[in-house]
C-alpha cells in the first residue's frame, strides 16, 4: 500500500463550506494529519493575499499552490516559482469580452486582481503589470461557448474552470499539476505520494497525476469521473472524511 507523505487541498468547494469557512472537523483532522507527519497544503485558484488567512489559521507553513499554479510558494511568504501570462494576451482576452459586452472578467496580476468594473489604470498599459490569470465569468451557455473557442484557438492557455459558470485561463503547461511537481521537488517526494482533492475543472490535472486523486461530493460530473474515488461534500467535511478513510488516522 502506498504511504501518503502530502495532501493538497482546493479551497473553494471542497475545503471551505459555502460560507466560506473552513469547519471544525475539517480543522481537527488537517492537524491530525499533520501531527502524523504529513504535508498539507493549500492548491488553489485563489491568489496568494486571498489564500494566505486560510494557511495561517491551519498553521500550514510548508509550500502552497497559488492561481492554478501560476505561483508555487516554498512555504509562506517565499516565492519558489511564478508564471507569467503574457500581457499581450491580456489584452486580447479583454478586448475578446468586450466584443461580447455582457461577460464579467478579471485578470490576476502581482499587483492585485482588476475586474470588468474597476480595470488598471491608464486601461491600456498592460505592459506595465505581471500578469498571471485571465477569468470570464457568465450564465450564458452560448456566449461562454464562443469564448472557450475563440481563446481555445489560440493555443496558448490552459482552460479550466473553477465553477459550471466561468473560464479560467493559465499559460499552456501551467496547472495545479505542474504546481504539484514543484511542491514535490522541494519536499523530495513522488506524485505517487500525493493525495489531490477538488471540485471544479481547475483540479482535474492534479487529481489525474497524483497518487490518489479525489473529487468532492458536490464536483462536476467530468471531475468525478476523473476521481479515484468521491468523499462527501464541502458541507459534509468531505476533506475530513478523505483524511479519516484514506490514510486511516481514525
Amino acid at each position: 500500500m502506498t504511504t501518503y507523505k502530502l495532501i493538497a487541498l482546493d479551497m473553494d468547494g471542497t475545503l471551505l463550506n459555502d460560507r466560506q469557512e473552513v469547519s471544525p472537523q475539517n480543522q481537527e483532522w488537517i492537524s491530525r494529519a499533520m501531527e502524523a507527519g504529513l504535508t498539507v497544503i493549500l492548491s488553489t485558484g485563489r491568489g496568494f493575499d486571498s489564500a494566505s488567512p486560510y494557511a495561517e489559521q491551519l498553521k500550514l507553513e510548508g509550500p502552497m499552490i497559488t492561481v492554478n499554479g501560476g505561483e508555487v510558494w516554498a512555504k509562506p511568504n517565499l516565492l519558489h516559482k511564478r508564471t507569467e501570462l503574457s500581457w499581450t494576451y491580456v489584452k486580447r482576452l479583454r478586448e475578446l469580452a468586450l466584443q461580447h459586452e455582457e461577460p464579467w472578467y478579471w485578470a490576476y496580476s502581482t499587483y492585485g486582481v482588476f475586474n470588468k468594473e474597476q480595470w488598471i489604470d491608464p486601461a491600456e498599459a498592460y505592459d506595465q503589470h505581471h500578469w498571471l490569470k485571465f477569468g470570464y465569468y457568465t450564465e450564458n451557455d452560448e456566449i461562454r461557448a464562443e469564448l472557450l473557442a475563440e481563446a481555445r484557438s489560440w493555443g496558448a492557455f490552459e482552460i479550466t474552470n473553477s465553477s459550471p459558470t466561468n473560464l479560467e485561463l493559465n499559460p499552456l503547461g501551467i496547472s495545479k499539476a505542474s504546481g504539484l511537481e514543484e511542491v514535490c521537488g522541494l519536499l523530495g517526494i513522488a506524485m505517487s505520494e500525493v493525495v489531490a482533492v477538488g471540485d471544479s475543472l481547475n483540479d482535474i490535472a492534479a487529481i489525474r497525476a497524483a497518487g490518489l486523486g479525489v473529487a468532492m461530493g458536490n464536483a462536476q460530473e467530468e471531475v468525478k469521473q476523473a476521481a479515484d474515488f468521491v468523499t462527501l461534500t464541502n458541507e459534509e467535511n468531505g476533506v475530513a472524511e478523505v483524511i479519516k478513510r484514506c490514510l486511516k488516522l481514525s
